[in-house]
């Protein structure tokens, strides 16, 4: 058991594991981030719905997930370790003072939960080796801190390894979706977890993010689990 990341189902060789960086608004009790407590249900603190998306989709066959333990503004593990914004403070326009941390507190919180969880899921990968990795997340269909919507209802994200972006997209757009390509933003930018264990081995990929009121109920997150698992498992043939 680890604090910094949960795994569900049992990953096995030549299978498909989803990755959610941001699957938990969690706030360990001796951490305080200075922040309204509502904000904690909101996108800046967690990927809404993509927890319960990815274990719903663990109860396939031969799918597993590991998913993130605490909130994004306690620590982002998809953002390269050097950077400030892996303990962020400021998102969407709000100031995280919590996170205004001296450079021992800063070590300490890297730590205590970035490297934990990039250690195991290396570890991971590298005991059981996954016919694909799907990197599950969720975008707001609106910024605060932007006027501009987003009509997407899926983007599909990906760095230099496009292999399973090119498979994927088609069968999304068949399912009648608004399908982005590196959009709601291009994960040329923000792929850093992916960047480390898959592009970096070779590993292929699939970065998913769905709009996060289409995952906020029930249904919806029953409705993702099914299409993603389904359409994953396809990507996982044709790309072997």
């Amino acid at each position: 058991m680890s604090e910094a990341f949960t795994i569900i189902g049992t990953p096995r060789f030549g299978g498909i594991l989803v990755v959610s960086d941001h699957a938990s608004n969690r706030v360990p009790d001796d951490i305080d981030l200075g922040i309204e407590p509502d904000l904690l249900n909101q996108h800046i603190a967690v990927d809404i719905g993509v927890a319960e998306v990815g274990a719903l989709m663990a109860e396939w066959p031969g799918i597993a997930a590991f998913q993130g333990g605490v909130s994004r503004l306690v620590c982002d593990f998809n953002r390269d370790e050097h950077l400030p914004t892996v303990v962020p403070v400021a998102s969407d326009g709000h100031a995280i003072p919590g996170n205004a941390l001296d450079h021992a507190a800063h070590e300490a919180r890297l730590a205590r939960f970035f490297r934990p969880y990039h250690d195991a899921l290396g570890a991971l990968l590298g005991d059981a080796p996954q016919a694909l990795i799907l990197s599950l997340h969720s975008f707001t269909p609106q910024l605060a801190s932007s006027e501009e919507a987003r009509p997407w209802h899926v983007g599909v994200l990906y760095n230099e390894d496009d292999r399973a972006a090119r498979i994927a997209i088609p069968l999304l757009e068949a399912e009648g979706l608004c399908v982005g390509d590196q959009l709601p933003y291009s994960g040329k930018l923000l792929n850093a977890t992916m960047n480390r264990h898959a592009e970096a081995e070779g590993r292929p990929y699939l970065g998913i993010e769905v709009r996060q009121d289409l995952i906020a109920h029930e249904a919806g997150q029953a409705e993702w689990a099914e299409r993603l698992a389904r359409i994953a498992n396809q990507v996982a043939v044709e790309i072997s």
